[in-house]
């Protein structure tokens, strides 16, 4: 959780409004299919629904009151990876800025899977 302080008083931000951020960005993104969880059971990566967005999110608050945000995605088939995953980390790090008002260190995507078909 992170505390930002002004005149009026405090707002605390946990870490589920940077992951829920976080997620809808990335999702919402050309060429994303959605946000991946690894299975524990049988190793294989799986498309999260809306709802379970969250798991493949991951966001470290640091000392100095910034976070970094990793991201597992899985990707339409034929997509220029580099791209996307560029378009992905600017997009997720101004949006979660404009929002929250969070320095964002680092934004690393994972592309975990691709869907083919």
């Amino acid at each position: 959780m992170i505390r930002h302080n002004n005149d009026n008083g405090s707002v605390n931000v946990s870490t589920g409004v940077y992951t829920d951020i976080a997620g809808n960005v990335a999702s919402s993104c050309f060429g994303v299919k959605g946000m991946a969880a690894r299975s524990v059971k049988d190793g294989v990566y799986h498309l999260l629904r809306k709802e379970s967005m969250s798991k493949g999110v991951n966001v470290t608050v640091h000392a100095d009151d910034t976070i970094s945000i990793d991201l597992h995605i899985i990707v339409d088939n034929g997509v220029n990876l580099t791209t996307v995953g560029e378009s992905i980390i600017s997009r997720v790090r101004y949006e979660v800025s404009k929002y929250t008002g969070t320095e964002v260190r680092d934004v690393n995507v994972y592309i975990d899977s691709m869907m083919i078909g």
